[in-house]
Protein backbone atom coordinates (compact mmCIF):
# COMPACT_ATOMS: atom_id res chain seq x y z
CA UNK A 1 0.00 0.00 0.00
CA UNK A 2 1.02 3.46 -0.69
CA UNK A 3 1.08 6.89 1.48
CA UNK A 4 0.26 9.60 0.51
CA UNK A 5 3.03 12.36 1.31
CA UNK A 6 1.78 15.92 1.53
CA UNK A 7 5.48 17.53 1.55
CA UNK A 8 5.97 15.80 -2.18
CA UNK A 9 5.80 18.56 -4.96
CA UNK A 10 5.43 17.79 -9.38
CA UNK A 11 6.74 20.27 -11.79
CA UNK A 12 3.24 22.03 -11.39
CA UNK A 13 3.82 22.58 -7.75
CA UNK A 14 3.37 26.96 -8.60
CA UNK A 15 0.04 26.32 -10.42
CA UNK A 16 -2.84 26.69 -8.53
CA UNK A 17 -6.64 25.87 -9.94
CA UNK A 18 -9.49 26.85 -9.19
CA UNK A 19 -12.19 24.39 -9.55
CA UNK A 20 -15.81 24.67 -9.45
CA UNK A 21 -17.23 22.57 -12.04
CA UNK A 22 -19.26 19.40 -11.05
CA UNK A 23 -19.31 15.70 -12.00
CA UNK A 24 -17.11 13.97 -14.35
CA UNK A 25 -15.00 16.58 -17.03
CA UNK A 26 -14.12 19.32 -15.34
CA UNK A 27 -13.10 16.60 -12.30
CA UNK A 28 -11.08 14.55 -14.58
CA UNK A 29 -8.97 17.81 -16.25
CA UNK A 30 -7.88 18.62 -12.60
CA UNK A 31 -7.21 15.24 -11.79
CA UNK A 32 -5.16 14.85 -14.29
CA UNK A 33 -2.91 18.40 -13.26
CA UNK A 34 -3.16 17.79 -9.65
CA UNK A 35 -1.02 14.45 -10.05
CA UNK A 36 1.29 16.60 -11.44
CA UNK A 37 1.56 18.83 -8.80
CA UNK A 38 -0.94 21.32 -9.06
CA UNK A 39 -3.23 23.50 -6.27
CA UNK A 40 -6.29 22.12 -7.15
CA UNK A 41 -8.60 24.29 -4.95
CA UNK A 42 -12.48 22.43 -5.49
CA UNK A 43 -14.56 25.24 -4.64
CA UNK A 44 -18.08 23.41 -3.48
CA UNK A 45 -21.42 24.25 -1.55
CA UNK A 46 -21.71 23.64 1.84
CA UNK A 47 -23.27 19.94 2.72
CA UNK A 48 -23.69 17.94 -0.57
CA UNK A 49 -20.15 19.10 -2.12
CA UNK A 50 -19.46 17.84 -5.52
CA UNK A 51 -22.12 15.64 -6.90
CA UNK A 52 -19.24 13.01 -8.13
CA UNK A 53 -19.57 12.26 -3.70
CA UNK A 54 -22.65 11.01 -4.62
CA UNK A 55 -21.43 8.35 -7.29
CA UNK A 56 -21.33 5.46 -4.94
CA UNK A 57 -20.73 1.84 -4.33
CA UNK A 58 -21.45 -0.36 -1.91
CA UNK A 59 -22.53 3.03 0.32
CA UNK A 60 -18.31 4.53 -0.92
CA UNK A 61 -18.00 7.31 -2.48
CA UNK A 62 -15.38 5.40 -4.56
CA UNK A 63 -15.35 7.57 -7.37
CA UNK A 64 -14.45 10.98 -5.44
CA UNK A 65 -12.20 8.86 -4.18
CA UNK A 66 -10.34 8.16 -7.25
CA UNK A 67 -10.55 11.55 -9.33
CA UNK A 68 -10.97 13.97 -6.23
CA UNK A 69 -7.69 12.48 -5.33
CA UNK A 70 -4.11 15.16 -4.93
CA UNK A 71 -7.18 18.39 -4.24
CA UNK A 72 -8.29 20.35 -1.38
CA UNK A 73 -12.08 21.10 -0.86
CA UNK A 74 -12.86 24.55 0.40
CA UNK A 75 -16.69 25.81 0.95
CA UNK A 76 -18.06 28.89 -0.28
CA UNK A 77 -21.63 30.37 -0.35
CA UNK A 78 -21.04 32.07 -3.95
CA UNK A 79 -24.93 33.42 -3.38
CA UNK A 80 -23.13 35.69 -0.26
CA UNK A 81 -21.18 38.89 -1.15
CA UNK A 82 -18.61 37.76 0.93
CA UNK A 83 -18.72 34.33 -0.29
CA UNK A 84 -17.97 36.01 -4.09
CA UNK A 85 -15.19 37.94 -2.26
CA UNK A 86 -13.46 34.85 -1.39
CA UNK A 87 -13.45 33.59 -4.62
CA UNK A 88 -12.45 36.56 -6.14
CA UNK A 89 -9.56 37.07 -3.77
CA UNK A 90 -8.83 33.29 -4.58
CA UNK A 91 -8.92 33.94 -8.23
CA UNK A 92 -6.39 36.53 -7.95
CA UNK A 93 -4.12 34.15 -6.76
CA UNK A 94 -4.60 31.56 -9.19
CA UNK A 95 -3.66 30.73 -12.66
CA UNK A 96 -6.79 28.85 -13.91
CA UNK A 97 -10.16 28.50 -13.25
CA UNK A 98 -12.60 26.20 -14.26
CA UNK A 99 -15.90 25.76 -14.66
CA UNK A 100 -19.07 23.33 -15.88
CA UNK A 101 -22.11 25.63 -15.52
CA UNK A 102 -24.88 25.98 -18.43
CA UNK A 103 -23.17 29.15 -20.69
CA UNK A 104 -23.97 32.24 -18.74
CA UNK A 105 -23.96 30.71 -15.65
CA UNK A 106 -20.88 32.76 -14.63
CA UNK A 107 -22.22 35.98 -15.97
CA UNK A 108 -25.32 35.42 -14.00
CA UNK A 109 -22.97 35.43 -10.78
CA UNK A 110 -21.25 38.58 -11.86
CA UNK A 111 -18.15 36.60 -13.03
CA UNK A 112 -17.77 36.99 -16.60
CA UNK A 113 -14.75 36.23 -17.98
CA UNK A 114 -14.14 40.11 -18.25
CA UNK A 115 -14.38 40.43 -14.24
CA UNK A 116 -12.61 37.40 -13.95
CA UNK A 117 -9.76 38.46 -16.20
CA UNK A 118 -10.01 42.52 -14.97
CA UNK A 119 -8.87 40.62 -11.44
CA UNK A 120 -6.08 38.43 -12.96
CA UNK A 121 -4.76 39.28 -16.70
CA UNK A 122 -3.11 35.99 -16.63
CA UNK A 123 -5.73 33.74 -16.08
CA UNK A 124 -6.55 30.89 -17.87
CA UNK A 125 -10.57 30.31 -17.51
CA UNK A 126 -11.91 26.77 -18.53
CA UNK A 127 -15.58 26.86 -19.61
CA UNK A 128 -16.77 23.51 -20.11
CA UNK A 129 -20.75 22.94 -21.60
CA UNK A 130 -22.60 19.51 -23.49
CA UNK A 131 -22.13 22.23 -26.56
CA UNK A 132 -19.70 25.03 -26.65
CA UNK A 133 -19.96 28.39 -25.70
CA UNK A 134 -21.69 29.44 -29.05
CA UNK A 135 -23.65 27.99 -31.43
CA UNK A 136 -27.48 27.18 -31.68
CA UNK A 137 -27.27 24.36 -28.82
CA UNK A 138 -24.99 26.91 -26.17
CA UNK A 139 -28.57 27.45 -24.17
CA UNK A 140 -28.93 23.94 -23.43
CA UNK A 141 -27.66 21.97 -20.70
CA UNK A 142 -25.66 19.12 -21.70
CA UNK A 143 -24.85 15.78 -20.26
CA UNK A 144 -22.03 12.87 -21.49
CA UNK A 145 -25.14 10.02 -22.54
CA UNK A 146 -26.66 13.03 -25.07
CA UNK A 147 -23.47 13.90 -26.22
CA UNK A 148 -22.29 9.93 -26.76
CA UNK A 149 -25.51 9.94 -28.66
CA UNK A 150 -25.69 12.55 -30.70
CA UNK A 151 -21.66 12.64 -31.73
CA UNK A 152 -22.11 9.38 -34.24
CA UNK A 153 -20.26 7.28 -31.43
CA UNK A 154 -23.35 5.38 -29.88
CA UNK A 155 -24.35 5.01 -33.79
CA UNK A 156 -20.80 2.83 -34.38
CA UNK A 157 -21.00 1.12 -31.10
CA UNK A 158 -22.21 -2.14 -30.49
CA UNK A 159 -23.61 -4.98 -32.71
CA UNK A 160 -25.72 -4.62 -36.07
CA UNK A 161 -28.79 -6.46 -35.25
CA UNK A 162 -28.69 -4.40 -31.63
CA UNK A 163 -29.76 -0.62 -31.03
CA UNK A 164 -26.83 1.56 -30.69
CA UNK A 165 -25.26 1.18 -27.47
CA UNK A 166 -23.96 3.97 -24.94
CA UNK A 167 -20.91 3.42 -23.42
CA UNK A 168 -20.88 1.80 -20.05
CA UNK A 169 -18.95 5.02 -18.15
CA UNK A 170 -18.62 8.97 -18.57
CA UNK A 171 -16.59 8.46 -21.85
CA UNK A 172 -17.69 12.06 -23.60
CA UNK A 173 -16.56 13.56 -20.36
CA UNK A 174 -13.43 11.36 -19.58
CA UNK A 175 -11.78 12.48 -23.25
CA UNK A 176 -12.78 15.97 -23.23
CA UNK A 177 -10.87 16.16 -19.15
CA UNK A 178 -8.02 15.33 -20.81
CA UNK A 179 -8.35 17.44 -23.87
CA UNK A 180 -8.93 20.04 -21.38
CA UNK A 181 -5.93 19.52 -19.70
CA UNK A 182 -4.10 19.57 -22.92
CA UNK A 183 -5.85 23.29 -23.57
CA UNK A 184 -4.73 23.96 -20.17
CA UNK A 185 -1.20 23.48 -20.47
CA UNK A 186 -1.30 25.11 -23.53
CA UNK A 187 -2.62 28.24 -22.55
CA UNK A 188 -0.56 28.54 -19.12
CA UNK A 189 2.50 28.35 -21.49
CA UNK A 190 0.98 31.38 -23.56
CA UNK A 191 0.12 33.02 -20.03
CA UNK A 192 3.42 32.65 -18.64
CA UNK A 193 5.24 34.00 -21.74
CA UNK A 194 2.80 36.78 -22.64
CA UNK A 195 1.48 37.90 -19.12
CA UNK A 196 -2.22 37.27 -21.23
CA UNK A 197 -4.55 34.78 -19.93
CA UNK A 198 -7.75 33.92 -22.09
CA UNK A 199 -10.86 31.37 -22.32
CA UNK A 200 -10.95 27.78 -23.61
CA UNK A 201 -14.38 26.88 -24.54
CA UNK A 202 -14.21 23.26 -24.01
CA UNK A 203 -17.74 21.18 -25.23
CA UNK A 204 -18.13 17.47 -24.61
CA UNK A 205 -19.06 17.03 -28.12
CA UNK A 206 -15.95 18.02 -30.00
CA UNK A 207 -13.63 15.89 -27.88
CA UNK A 208 -15.35 12.31 -28.25
CA UNK A 209 -16.19 13.65 -32.35
CA UNK A 210 -12.59 13.49 -32.82
CA UNK A 211 -12.08 10.56 -31.73
CA UNK A 212 -14.28 9.21 -34.64
CA UNK A 213 -14.20 12.25 -37.22
CA UNK A 214 -12.31 10.05 -39.87
CA UNK A 215 -16.04 8.90 -40.55
CA UNK A 216 -17.08 12.31 -41.96
CA UNK A 217 -14.71 11.81 -45.02
CA UNK A 218 -15.82 8.50 -45.14
CA UNK A 219 -19.05 9.77 -45.48
CA UNK A 220 -17.88 12.23 -47.77
CA UNK A 221 -16.49 9.56 -50.10
CA UNK A 222 -18.92 6.72 -50.19
CA UNK A 223 -22.02 8.91 -48.76
CA UNK A 224 -22.88 5.58 -46.30
CA UNK A 225 -22.13 6.08 -42.67
CA UNK A 226 -20.67 2.99 -41.06
CA UNK A 227 -22.96 0.70 -39.71
CA UNK A 228 -22.17 -0.60 -36.33
CA UNK A 229 -20.14 -4.32 -36.33
CA UNK A 230 -19.57 -5.21 -33.19
CA UNK A 231 -15.93 -5.91 -32.50
CA UNK A 232 -15.63 -6.31 -36.07
CA UNK A 233 -13.61 -3.54 -38.10
CA UNK A 234 -15.23 -1.48 -41.06
CA UNK A 235 -11.96 -0.97 -42.40
CA UNK A 236 -9.46 -3.68 -41.54
CA UNK A 237 -9.87 -7.97 -41.17
CA UNK A 238 -9.52 -9.75 -38.96
CA UNK A 239 -10.70 -7.99 -35.87
CA UNK A 240 -12.77 -9.16 -33.57
CA UNK A 241 -13.23 -11.26 -29.99
CA UNK A 242 -13.26 -15.05 -29.94
CA UNK A 243 -14.74 -17.74 -27.43
CA UNK A 244 -12.10 -20.35 -26.35
CA UNK A 245 -13.02 -23.71 -25.29
CA UNK A 246 -13.58 -22.81 -21.62
CA UNK A 247 -15.82 -20.07 -21.85
CA UNK A 248 -12.78 -17.36 -21.85
CA UNK A 249 -12.28 -14.83 -24.77
CA UNK A 250 -9.58 -13.27 -26.60
CA UNK A 251 -9.47 -10.28 -28.82
CA UNK A 252 -7.32 -10.66 -32.13
CA UNK A 253 -6.49 -8.10 -34.55
CA UNK A 254 -4.30 -8.49 -37.85
CA UNK A 255 -4.70 -5.17 -39.03
CA UNK A 256 -0.83 -5.04 -40.69
CA UNK A 257 -1.08 -7.13 -43.76
CA UNK A 258 2.23 -9.09 -42.43
CA UNK A 259 0.52 -10.20 -39.62
CA UNK A 260 -3.03 -11.16 -41.09
CA UNK A 261 -0.58 -13.18 -42.82
CA UNK A 262 1.38 -14.74 -40.19
CA UNK A 263 -2.40 -15.49 -38.43
CA UNK A 264 -3.06 -17.90 -41.69
CA UNK A 265 -0.05 -19.37 -40.89
CA UNK A 266 -0.62 -19.63 -37.39
CA UNK A 267 -3.91 -21.69 -37.38
CA UNK A 268 -2.59 -24.03 -39.90
CA UNK A 269 -4.28 -22.42 -42.72
CA UNK A 270 -0.95 -21.44 -44.99
CA UNK A 271 -3.32 -21.52 -48.20
CA UNK A 272 -5.62 -18.51 -47.59
CA UNK A 273 -2.93 -16.39 -48.26
CA UNK A 274 -3.06 -16.36 -51.72
CA UNK A 275 -7.16 -16.64 -51.32
CA UNK A 276 -8.44 -13.68 -53.37
CA UNK A 277 -10.83 -13.88 -50.20
CA UNK A 278 -8.48 -13.13 -47.81
CA UNK A 279 -5.22 -12.10 -49.58
CA UNK A 280 -5.87 -8.21 -49.01
CA UNK A 281 -7.22 -6.26 -46.54
CA UNK A 282 -9.72 -4.84 -48.86
CA UNK A 283 -10.63 -8.57 -49.57
CA UNK A 284 -10.58 -9.27 -46.22
CA UNK A 285 -13.20 -6.92 -45.41
CA UNK A 286 -15.25 -7.63 -47.75
CA UNK A 287 -15.29 -11.49 -46.75
CA UNK A 288 -14.54 -11.07 -42.91
CA UNK A 289 -17.83 -13.67 -41.61
CA UNK A 290 -16.37 -16.19 -43.55
CA UNK A 291 -12.60 -15.26 -42.32
CA UNK A 292 -14.08 -15.05 -39.06
CA UNK A 293 -15.81 -18.16 -39.07
CA UNK A 294 -12.27 -20.37 -39.91
CA UNK A 295 -10.83 -18.51 -37.04
CA UNK A 296 -13.06 -18.80 -34.29
CA UNK A 297 -13.29 -22.72 -35.47
CA UNK A 298 -9.06 -23.35 -34.68
CA UNK A 299 -10.17 -20.84 -31.24
CA UNK A 300 -12.96 -22.79 -30.19
CA UNK A 301 -11.18 -26.07 -29.53
CA UNK A 302 -8.30 -25.07 -27.31
CA UNK A 303 -8.59 -22.89 -23.69
CA UNK A 304 -7.62 -19.39 -23.71
CA UNK A 305 -4.00 -19.96 -22.32
CA UNK A 306 -3.48 -22.68 -24.50
CA UNK A 307 -4.49 -20.28 -27.27
CA UNK A 308 -2.32 -17.30 -25.95
CA UNK A 309 1.01 -19.75 -25.88
CA UNK A 310 0.09 -20.59 -29.89
CA UNK A 311 -0.67 -17.12 -30.97
CA UNK A 312 2.30 -15.73 -28.70
CA UNK A 313 4.82 -18.34 -29.96
CA UNK A 314 4.13 -17.22 -33.67
CA UNK A 315 4.10 -13.61 -32.35
CA UNK A 316 0.64 -12.96 -33.67
CA UNK A 317 -1.50 -9.62 -31.88
CA UNK A 318 -3.78 -11.87 -29.65
CA UNK A 319 -4.08 -10.89 -26.24
CA UNK A 320 -7.02 -12.09 -23.26
CA UNK A 321 -10.36 -10.26 -22.53
CA UNK A 322 -9.64 -9.62 -19.34
CA UNK A 323 -12.31 -8.24 -16.22
CA UNK A 324 -11.35 -6.01 -13.37
CA UNK A 325 -11.25 -8.78 -11.50
CA UNK A 326 -8.98 -10.24 -13.52
CA UNK A 327 -6.36 -7.47 -13.79
CA UNK A 328 -6.12 -7.02 -10.27
CA UNK A 329 -3.31 -9.53 -9.71
CA UNK A 330 -2.32 -9.66 -13.28
CA UNK A 331 1.48 -10.16 -13.55
CA UNK A 332 1.18 -6.90 -16.42
CA UNK A 333 -0.41 -4.28 -14.02
CA UNK A 334 1.67 -5.72 -10.97
CA UNK A 335 4.83 -5.46 -13.13
CA UNK A 336 3.78 -2.44 -14.53
CA UNK A 337 2.55 -0.79 -11.39
CA UNK A 338 -0.69 0.42 -13.77
CA UNK A 339 -2.87 -0.18 -10.23
CA UNK A 340 -1.72 1.39 -7.18
CA UNK A 341 -2.96 0.89 -4.07
CA UNK A 342 -3.55 4.49 -1.99
CA UNK A 343 -3.64 3.97 1.91
CA UNK A 344 -7.82 5.36 2.70
CA UNK A 345 -9.07 5.70 6.41
CA UNK A 346 -12.29 4.63 5.13
CA UNK A 347 -11.37 1.74 3.26
CA UNK A 348 -7.89 0.96 4.56
CA UNK A 349 -6.58 1.21 0.52
CA UNK A 350 -8.34 2.17 -2.75
CA UNK A 351 -6.76 0.50 -5.68
CA UNK A 352 -7.37 3.04 -8.48
CA UNK A 353 -5.11 4.11 -11.88
CA UNK A 354 -1.61 5.33 -11.37
CA UNK A 355 0.11 8.38 -12.51
CA UNK A 356 -0.20 8.93 -16.29
CA UNK A 357 1.92 9.78 -18.47
CA UNK A 358 4.92 8.44 -16.61
CA UNK A 359 7.59 11.59 -16.84
CA UNK A 360 11.24 10.71 -16.18
CA UNK A 361 12.20 13.39 -14.52
CA UNK A 362 9.38 15.42 -13.20
CA UNK A 363 7.29 12.78 -12.43
CA UNK A 364 3.77 12.80 -10.61
CA UNK A 365 3.21 12.42 -7.00
CA UNK A 366 0.43 11.30 -4.74
CA UNK A 367 0.02 13.96 -1.71
CA UNK A 368 -3.35 14.02 -0.58
CA UNK A 369 -5.88 11.45 -0.44
CA UNK A 370 -9.81 12.86 -1.67
CA UNK A 371 -10.99 15.52 0.42
CA UNK A 372 -13.87 16.18 2.45
CA UNK A 373 -16.43 18.71 1.63
CA UNK A 374 -14.76 22.24 2.73
CA UNK A 375 -11.76 19.79 4.75
CA UNK A 376 -9.39 22.53 3.89
CA UNK A 377 -11.79 25.72 4.32
CA UNK A 378 -9.59 27.47 6.93
CA UNK A 379 -6.63 26.16 5.76
CA UNK A 380 -7.25 28.12 2.46
CA UNK A 381 -8.95 31.03 3.86
CA UNK A 382 -5.85 31.48 6.51
CA UNK A 383 -3.13 31.20 3.88
CA UNK A 384 -5.43 33.58 1.54
CA UNK A 385 -5.66 36.57 4.61
CA UNK A 386 -2.17 36.04 5.11
CA UNK A 387 -0.89 36.56 1.68
CA UNK A 388 -3.35 39.59 1.49
CA UNK A 389 -1.76 41.48 4.57
CA UNK A 390 1.97 41.04 3.13
CA UNK A 391 0.98 42.47 0.04
CA UNK A 392 2.85 46.38 -0.01
CA UNK A 393 0.00 47.78 -0.88
CA UNK A 394 -1.85 46.36 2.36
Amino acid sequence: MQKFDDSATGPLSDVRILDLSRLVAGNMLTAYLADFGADVIKVERAGAGDDLRNWREGGKDIYWKVYGRNKRSIVLDLKSEAGLDDLKDLVKTAKVFVENFVPGGLEKMGLSPEVLLALNPALVIVRISGWGQTGPYSHKPGFGTLVEAMSGFAHLNGFPDRPPALPPLALADMIAGIYGAAGVLTALRTAESSGKGQVIDLSLFEPIFSVISSEAAKFKLTGEATMRSGNQSSHTAPRNVYECADGKFVALSGSMQSMALRIFETIGRPEMKEDPRFSTNDARVQHRDELDAVIAGFISLRSQEENLAIFEKASVTVGPVCSVADLMDHPFVRGREAIVELEDSDMGSVPMHNIIPRLSETPGVFRRKAPGVGEHTEEILAELRAGLSNRPEA
